[in-house]
């Protein structure tokens, strides 16, 4: 299994950006997905998340903002990113939910499979 992220980049803020992840070796179709973030010096910590039912979570601070969807016939997930903010700058990871993870998206641990992270960069 391999995911491959993309899309990241150089932006000024208000701008946007869309961010893909293909995945190879798993069908997205019945498969969580998510994507996380890692700012210099700080945690990882959750984005947005497809769930196994097809379900979306959105990190609170960022609904409205962000938006995860799904490509099947691409096997590819995607997150569109607008008006960013500096604070929006990071490591942006994409990650398949593992069949252990049960009902938990919101933790890293919940999945076995990650992309290689595509930096983005908001200018202030």
């Amino acid at each position: 299994v391999q995911l491959q992220a993309s899309g990241g980049g150089l932006v000024e803020i208000g701008g946007s950006l869309r961010l893909s992840c293909v995945v190879s070796g798993r069908t997205l179709t019945g498969s969580g997905t998510g994507w996380f973030r890692q700012a210099p010096g700080q945690e990882q910590e959750f984005v947005a998340a497809i769930k196994r039912d097809d379900s979306i979570l959105v990190k609170d601070f960022l609904k409205g903002r962000f938006t995860i969807s799904r490509d099947d016939a691409k096997n590819t997930v995607y997150l569109q990113m607008d008006s960013l903010l500096p604070e929006d700058t990071a490591v942006y990871y994409c990650a398949l939910h593992a069949e252990s993870g049960g009902s938990y998206y919101y933790t890293p641990l919940a999945y076995d499979y990650w992309g290689q992270g595509t930096l983005v960069t908001v200018s202030s």
